[in-house]
């Protein structure tokens, strides 16, 4: 069961969830917050998370760079290649700080 909630924490809302766990997971949680790794259970997990995160990410990073490996031999970057990149990336930009004034 999964139960879900927010508060208000640091100055932001952030959404609170409730996981059960068995008493081995749970055991070893607290061990992680007793050895002062962490200073919480919800330390602890977020953590997890992010590392999942993390991994999940160079794993993408990874396939990608094999797609590129394998597309064949390099050719040299072009100008219209350079204005390309940079207009592609101003998009993207332009794309994320209008997510963030919503």
């Amino acid at each position: 069961m999964i139960r879900l909630g927010n508060i208000w924490f640091r100055g932001n809302f952030v959404q609170t969830i409730d996981i059960l766990l068995s008493d081995s997971t749970k055991a070893l949680a607290q061990a992680q917050v007793d050895a002062g790794r962490f200073n919480s259970v919800s330390e602890y997990v977020s953590a997890l998370i992010e590392e999942d995160l993390t991994l999940q990410d160079q794993a993408k990073l990874e396939a990608m760079l094999v797609e590129g490996l394998e597309s064949g031999p390099a050719t040299p970057w072009t100008r219209e290649d350079l204005v390309e990149i940079r207009a592609e990336a101003m998009r993207q930009y332009e794309a994320r700080k209008a997510l963030k004034t919503v």
